[in-house]
């Protein structure tokens, strides 16, 4: 799309238009394309917020941004919507920033699969353009609440939009494990750690763990022992309504780490209880085209469907 050709905004609002962007600005291209993307909202009409840890590599790859502001909570509050440019790690940084303020989401992928991406690069143009107009739908994804309790006492709380896990701290030794669900013990664990997840992340670790992939749209919460030493070690599915809990056995030697979305950390001593519930807040995904769930595992995931005729054909066939 040449300059002239950029959208032009139709809001007539006194309130000024507001787009936060991220970028994974250690990668030239995400700096580049973001500055791109940049460009061509404001020549729109558009006032574009940046953050202050990236606003040097932005502005070197052109990008021209009407404020600055620091990293925290209130970073995308009076957005319209938090555009991110990189791969799930870097949305999920943008999810850390647009929760608070319940700002809409969108990511446009520079990595490897993206499931959290809604566009890649090559579609920038029909993004701004989406972006400008205000095409595109809301939709609110299921997060997990955190609390870590030690000795009958609150020590930390956090949340996850993929996944909490209790993982182990040493290499060398298994952790040991009781879960419960419900507040009813469940099972002991000898593993390497046990997953806690959402429908949103279980094509992430809870994919490579075993677990199931659970439709987004299904309200559900997910425990996935890894390389457990159990008779009893199966991918569990649960209601949204339900608390998991793990607890680090005093009795083991090995103390733990939790990990909530594979960006926040916590050493867990032995005695340790995690309990992972419905997150309060939902992050919200901006979705700029409604394709079914199904055609996404099979594009990222690059699956083969050769030989499916699809119900119309087979009618199709059989009247024949």
């Amino acid at each position: 799309m040449t300059r002239d050709a950029w959208p032009q905004s139709s809001s007539t609002s006194a309130q000024p238009r507001r787009v936060l962007v991220v970028a994974h600005t250690g990668r030239p291209e995400a700096s580049r394309v973001a500055a791109q993307f940049c460009r061509g909202v404001g020549l729109a009409g558009l006032q574009v917020r940046v953050l202050d840890i990236e606003s040097h590599d932005l502005e070197r790859a052109g990008g021209t941004a009407t404020e600055v502001v620091p990293v925290g909570a209130e970073a995308a509050r009076g957005c319209e919507l938090v555009v991110v440019f990189g791969g799930d790690g870097t949305i999920l940084r943008g999810a850390e920033l647009a929760r608070p303020s319940g700002t809409p989401l969108v990511g446009v992928n520079l990595g490897h699969v993206g499931f959290l991406a809604e566009s890649d690069v090559e579609d920038l143009d029909d993004v701004v353009e989406r972006v400008v107009s205000r095409r595109y739908e809301v939709e609110e994804r299921l997060t997990v609440d955190v609390s870590v309790w030690c000795d009958g006492a609150l020590q930390a709380q956090d949340w996850a939009l993929n996944e909490a896990s209790v993982e182990k701290l040493s290499r060398q030794r298994m952790i040991e494990v009781v879960t419960e669900v419900d507040r009813r013990p469940l099972a002991r664990w000898s593993c390497d750690g046990v997953v806690c997840a959402t429908p949103t992340g279980s094509t992430a670790y809870n994919f490579s763990a075993g677990g199931p992939v659970v439709w987004p749209g299904v309200d559900a919460l997910l425990m996935v022992p890894i390389s457990a030493h159990a008779l009893f070690a199966r991918p569990l599915v649960v209601s949204p309504r339900s608390t998991l809990a793990i607890e680090v056995l005093s009795r083991g030697a090995a103390t733990g780490v939790l990990w909530c979305d594979g960006r926040r950390t916590l050493d867990l001593p032995t005695g340790a209880r995690v309990e992972v519930s419905r997150g309060r807040l939902p992050v919200r995904l901006a979705r700029l085209r409604q394709a079914p769930f199904t055609d996404r595992l099979v594009a990222k995931f690059g699956l083969s469907v050769e030989g499916w005729r699809g119900t119309a054909e087979r009618r199709t066939s059989s009247a024949t």
